[in-house]
């Protein structure tokens, strides 16, 4: 009996009988069959490449999109007080050998008291020894120099409450009984003063709430408030003030420099915008609904004479003006660009050549005074033909296209301070004026009515223009209420500020 190996099988068999030149063919046709299947393979292996290259490519400019998208969202919230410049990972040189010096430490910040008589001494005995107890009542001791130590009252235990008592006469010439008029407070009003103007310091230099006002108000002065009442004593001091506020507006308008800015304010939970107007010496806040146009040509006029220093936000451009667009936006954009993007280069070579572009106009715009108008004209010229040539770069990638696309929309905007003395390429004033607002939006929300949102801008307007011009608020609100209560006007401040002139020239 023979094995299965001993018989071949029927394959093998059919193929045994075959004639050689049958066997070649065979096995040429199975050949070819295997190339144009392995050619189809690659051919498939290739288009689905071709495919995923294409897919990488849609999800890489997906990717980039949206980190445009996530920079044109986020990249004008400042991240520090550091100029644009000097972010860019180069520390400054320090000269070798130079030791830094520590700046020596006075105490806790107080300014020295000589010259200054104290309100009261107090003598502090020793009766024992402070180390091991030991009497010393009997030993005679020597009194040292002592220390000079300031405080403020304590706490009220109770609130000081005044009866106003008018006198009433006939008068000869006026033919009718006239009144003694009070100036602790406002016409009917039973909260002085001073606590009217301690609630406006508190709710727009400190920020606070009504809220946190009024528990400051019960615990530190048992003046018993609510936040109601606090609401309609500012709405009524604002209404006070609205020539004061006008006034500062007038002054504004009349400056040569405009700084502007917008934020976002909530009146009732809905999105209102707090806007700002300010020059050197006063800032303007008003709230409206709208973030339009509109505003600006409502509050600033038509035409504007100065230069108007913003950030590329269209509505600023209804008016007509000389407009400085802020550099610190544009660089802040070109540097979201170049760490979300590392890989591009030419992102970094062109901020680089747009900084030495702005640096020497601050070179030019300094050195004005000392060159005629026509070497002026022509440096002024030579600077603006290179942001020519720098916006026309040869074969951008998309981001950077993107880049000089924003750089370009404010092309015409971007030298314009050369032209002004004294004028910033940056909006950071502009940003700084604002910053108050931004911080009473965080801490109290906003405001609950477009009274509130009005008042609030008015009592800013008069706080920061205080500060601005060195000016106590506290003593010019004194001085302005004081003033409405004898003839029903507020003091303005260019009244208040004629009156300090003699005290500071006698001083």
């Amino acid at each position: 009996m023979k094995g299965k190996a001993d018989n071949p099988g029927p394959d093998k068999a059919g193929l045994s009988i075959l004639p050689k030149a049958k066997l070649i063919a065979m096995i040429l046709e199975q050949r070819e069959d295997t190339r144009i299947r392995l050619e189809e393979k690659d051919q498939q292996i290739t288009e689905l490449s071709e495919q995923l290259t294409k897919l990488q490519g849609e999800i890489d400019k997906e990717k980039a999109e949206q980190k445009i998208k996530d920079i044109n969202k986020h990249v004008n919230q400042p991240t520090s007080k550091r100029p644009e410049w000097d972010k860019d990972g180069n520390p400054k040189p320090t000269t070798k050998g130079q030791k830094k010096k520590r700046k020596k430490r006075t105490g806790c910040g107080n300014l020295g008291k000589s010259g200054l008589t104290p309100d009261e001494t107090h003598f502090i005995p020793l009766a024992s020894c402070p180390c091991c107890s030991n009497g010393l009542g009997g030993r005679r001791g020597k009194a040292d120099s002592g220390r000079w130590v300031e405080d403020i009252p304590p706490p009220a235990t109770m609130p000081t409450v005044f009866k106003e008592v008018t006198e009433s006469k006939w008068c000869d010439h006026c033919k009718k009984m006239v009144s003694s008029t009070s100036e602790k407070a406002l016409p009917g009003s039973d909260i002085a003063l001073n606590a009217m103007i301690e609630m406006a310091y508190l709710w727009v230099m400190c920020a606070l709430s009504f809220p946190k006002i009024r528990d400051f108000f019960i615990d530190f002065k048992t003046l018993r408030l609510s936040t109601a009442g606090i609401s309609r004593i500012m709405i009524r001091l604002s209404g006070i003030l609205q020539p004061v506020d006008e006034e500062i507006l007038n002054d504004v308008k009349q400056g040569a420099k405009i700084w502007a800015d917008e934020t976002g304010w909530r009146v009732k939970g809905k999105l209102w915008w707090l806007w700002i107007f300010a020059n050197g010496r006063s800032a303007y806040y008003w709230p409206d609904k709208t973030r339009g146009g509109a505003v600006v040509e409502r509050l600033l006029g038509e035409v504007f004479l100065g230069i108007l220093i913003v950030d590329g936000w269209h509505a600023y451009t209804k008016i007509v003006c000389d407009r400085q667009t802020c550099m610190a936006h544009i660089f802040r954009k070109i540097r979201a660009f170049i760490d979300a993007f590392p890989q591009y280069r030419s992102i970094m070579k062109f901020y680089l050549k747009l900084r030495r572009i702005i640096r020497d106009g601050e070179k030019l715009q300094a050195a004005r005074d000392g060159l005629s108008e026509l070497v002026f004209q022509r440096r002024l010229k030579a600077l603006e033909q290179r942001l020519d040539a720098l916006l026309e770069w040869k074969n951008p990638n998309d981001t950077l296209k993107e880049v000089i696309k924003k750089v370009r929309r404010q092309k015409e905007h971007i030298l314009t301070f050369i032209k002004h003395e004294g004028a910033p390429h940056h909006n950071n004033y502009g940003e700084y004026i604002i910053k108050k607002g931004v911080v009473k939006r965080k801490m109290s929300g906003g405001s609950m009515s477009a009274e509130g949102a009005r008042a609030y801008a008015c009592i800013q307007s008069i706080t920061m223009t205080c500060q601005l011009r060195g000016i106590s608020f506290h003593r010019f609100l004194k001085a302005s209420l004081v003033c409405y209560i004898r003839t029903g006007r507020p003091m303005l401040l260019a009244e208040y500020e004629s009156r300090l002139k003699p005290v500071a020239i006698a001083a």
